[in-house]
C-alpha cells in the first residue's frame, strides 16, 4: 500500500519525462501534483492520463513554484522532485521504511546521482538534496534560484535520486547558458557588483575547484568535461554582470 505521501512535481514542456518520473512516484505516493508552468507540449494531458492532478501556474521560479504545490497536496508529507528525476530502487525501499506518523524529523534527504547521457558524473555525487517534508513544519524557501526546504531537522537517508539531467553535453551547455544569465541577473538584483578581474578570478577558481580540490582530474574526461563548463559558468557570470553594470551608466 502506498504511504500518505504527495508527490510535487514542477513542469514546463516535458512531455519526454513526465509519464517516467509519474511512474516513480506512484511506488511510494498516493497523490501526485503537477505543477505545471503553462506548457505548449503534452505535458498536461499525459500527467491527466496518469491519474496526477495538473494544476497551471505561470512560472515564478524555482522555490516559490514548488512552495506555490505544497498548500493543494492533501497530504502533510510532500515528496518533491522535478521531472527529469527519479526515485532509485533504494530510495523506494527507505521510504517504505518510514513511520512519517512517529517520526521526529521535518524533512529527509536523499543523495543525488547526476547524469550527462549515460554518464554518472561522480564528481558531483552525493550532492544531498532535501526532497521529502512535512508541509505543516517546514517549507521551501521563496527564492527565486534553486531554493532549499528550510529547516535544519533532517534525517539523511542512504538512499538515491537518480538525476538525468543532460541529453549530453551538447545539451548541458545549452542549459548551462541559461543559467549563466540568469545566475547573473539574480546577483546583479541583490545588489551585488563585480570589477574587472573577477572573471578571470571566478573562472579559474572554478577550474582548479573542480579538477584539483574535488579530485575532477582523477574521474577521466567527464571530470574535465564537468571542470571546463564550470569554469566556463562562473566566467561568464562576472562577465554579464559587467556588461549590465556597463550599461546602467
Amino acid at each position: 500500500m502506498n504511504l500518505k505521501i504527495t508527490a510535487n512535481i514542477i513542469t514546463l514542456n516535458e512531455e519526454k519525462n513526465i509519464k517516467e518520473v509519474i511512474k516513480s512516484v506512484q511506488t511510494v505516493c498516493d497523490e501526485v501534483l503537477v505543477i505545471d508552468s503553462l506548457s505548449s507540449d503534452k505535458t498536461c494531458e499525459i500527467a491527466e492520463s496518469l491519474g496526477a492532478k495538473v494544476i497551471k501556474q505561470e512560472y515564478l521560479g524555482d522555490g516559490p513554484q514548488k512552495a506555490f504545490g505544497a498548500p493543494f497536496a492533501k497530504n502533510d508529507w510532500v515528496l518533491s522532485i522535478d521531472a527529469d528525476e527519479r526515485l532509485d530502487l533504494n530510495a523506494i525501499e527507505e521510504i517504505k521504511k518510514l513511520d512519517l506518523e512517529n517520526t521526529t524529523f521535518d524533512a529527509f534527504s536523499f543523495a543525488r546521482k547526476t547524469y550527462v547521457g549515460d554518464n554518472f558524473i561522480k564528481l558531483w555525487y552525493p550532492d544531498r538534496v532535501t526532497r521529502l517534508y512535512n508541509r505543516r513544519k517546514c517549507a521551501y524557501s521563496t527564492a527565486k534560484g534553486h531554493a532549499k526546504v528550510e529547516t535544519e531537522n533532517i534525517c539523511d537517508l542512504e538512499a538515491d535520486m537518480l538525476h538525468y539531467s543532460y541529453e549530453d553535453y551538447i545539451h548541458m551547455i545549452r542549459t548551462t547558458e541559461k543559467f549563466i544569465k540568469r545566475g547573473a541577473v539574480l546577483a546583479y538584483e541583490d545588489g551585488k557588483r563585480a570589477n574587472s578581474f573577477d572573471p578571470f578570478i571566478h573562472g579559474v577558481g572554478a577550474l582548479f575547484k573542480t579538477l584539483i580540490l574535488k579530485g575532477g582530474a582523477f574521474h577521466g574526461i567527464n571530470g574535465w568535461n564537468v571542470a571546463v563548463v564550470s569554469a566556463f559558468s562562473s566566467y561568464m557570470k562576472y562577465a554579464i554582470m559587467l556588461e549590465m553594470q556597463k550599461n546602467e551608466k
